[in-house]
């Protein structure tokens, strides 16, 4: 087991026991972490392994209200402006770039995330 995937383990039980009312399930494809929401949409969490402190939260709603929110810190021409840079929020489309101020700790990202997620599931 991967130091990753020992990680991902680990917000796996952050995400089932303290986001049950809005948590389906979770699973593992192509080296991502994808938590199953109950509104039918998904979080893809992607950590890279190649480089420390890489990562990408993908929140998929395309099928729910056509919109997608992914937090990430991988180079992104659009997100060069921002005074958050390389860090930027794609925030319901991916033409939308705004800054970030995600954690880098991902047991608190995830927090944050599944609380926004909470947030707009509940409204």
């Amino acid at each position: 087991m991967t130091s990753r995937d020992k990680l991902y383990s680990q917000l796996v039980q952050i995400a089932l026991s303290d986001f049950a009312d809005i948590v389906e399930g979770t699973l593992v494809v192509d080296g991502k972490l994808r938590i199953l929401l109950k509104d039918e949409s998904f979080i893809d969490i992607w950590l890279s392994i190649k480089k420390k402190g890489i990562y990408a939260y993908h929140w998929e709603r395309k099928n729910v209200d056509g919109t997608i929110y992914r937090y990430n810190n991988l180079p992104d021409r659009e997100a060069k402006k921002l005074r958050t840079y390389p860090k930027h929020f794609h925030k319901g489309a991916q033409e939308n770039v705004t800054e970030s101020d995600l954690s880098d700790n991902p047991k608190e990202a995830i927090r944050a995330i599944l609380e926004f997620a909470r947030r707009i599931i509940k409204a």
